[in-house]
Order: C-alpha cells, then structure tokens, then sequence
C-alpha cells in the first residue's frame, strides 16, 4: 500500500467516521479516533471529559479573551495546549503505523508526509438529518441545530489551527458525497486510492 495514513475529515451526519472505521477494518490497519482523547489525556495532564469538550474548540481571538482567558506564562490557551499534545501525538502515530485517523485536524498535521491519504466526507443536508434523527432520537430541528452547532465548531477550531478552510477540496486528496455515492462505494474509492 503506497499510502499508509488516512486521515478522515467529515461533516457531522456524513457518515465518516463509520466509512473511516470500516475502511481501518477492511485494510487490517489501526483506527484512531476518540481513542487519542485517552492519549491526549495522558500526556497533558487534562482529564478526558475535558478534553472531549476542548479538543474542537479554538482560542477566543481580541485583548478582552486574551486577558480573561486560561493562559501559562508563554500565553498559550489551554485549547493551544492540548492542539500541542493532540499534534505531537498525530505525528508519532503516523511514524509508527499504518493507521485510519479520524479528524483532528490529521491532515494538515501531516501534510509535509508523502504517505497521506486526506479525505473530506460530507453529504446532503436530508440524508444527513435523517441519520442523525436516527441515531440521537432527536427532532429534524434538534439534528439540524447539532449538525450546524457540531460543524461550525470543527470549522472555527481547523481554520484557527491550519489557516486553511476547513471542507475546501484543494486541502483534501479526495472529497465524496455519501449521500450520492454510498458508504460502500465511498469506502471502496478510499481503499482504491490507498493502494495507487
């Protein structure tokens, strides 16, 4: 297999972390996704309920935040800190194996590798709902306002890191639609790329 890391970036109700873990199955490699909460957890000192609830957010921007907010003596945030831990353990998973990662802002962490797959999921706003419904019993108005609420926080905390626009195909090797094409057929596209 030519490439050996897949990073996995979606929007919420897509699907992607189900096509990542499928595609980590299928190709007998590991599959990272909350699990680096646990590492991240270890390494810095937070505990994981905390860095569930942190690890998408990104700093508050403007001298008010900055005075008022979490900070060390170098004047990073928390949120910066626990990027700093998520990254170095991005980068050493990547030396180590072969791996599905979920999120996490992997592929822009390991963008100066040659062995990355980058792969952006979305869907259709329908398809999406429907699926999130399903999953949390929720209402349609419930599932649009955790889709909007879940994607904009995964947008603010990409864009601040990366300076790229999170979901915009030029950052991406492959962006698919499954609501269009299927979870198989998106699976079986990210296999088939894995190997070229």
């Amino acid at each position: 297999m030519a490439k050996k890391i897949i990073t996995i970036s979606r929007e919420f109700g897509s699907g992607g972390r189900f096509i990542g873990e499928e595609v980590a199955k299928k190709l007998k490699i590991a599959y990272y996704d909350k699990n680096i909460i646990t590492q991240i957890a270890e390494q810095s000192g937070f505990s994981q309920e905390y860095i569930q609830k942190t690890s998408e957010l990104s700093p508050k921007k403007g001298l008010f935040a900055y005075a008022f907010a979490g900070r060390d003596i170098t004047g990073k945030s928390v949120e910066d800190m626990v990027y700093e831990t998520q990254k170095k353990i991005i980068l050493e998973i990547a030396e180590k194996e072969s791996c599905v990662i979920i999120g996490r802002n992997a592929d822009f962490i390991l963008k100066e590798r040659d062995d990355v797959l980058n792969v952006f999921i979305h869907g259709n706003m329908p398809e999406k709902t429907q699926r999130i419904c399903r999953l949390y019993d929720l209402t349609e108005a419930e599932a649009v306002k955790m889709m909007e609420d879940t994607d904009k926080r995964r947008r603010a905390n990409y864009n601040y890191y990366t300076e790229q626009k999170w979901g915009m195909a030029a950052n991406y090797t492959l962006a698919l639609n499954s609501s269009q094409l299927g979870y198989e057929r998106c699976e079986k596209m990210i296999m088939d790329c894995a190997r070229v």
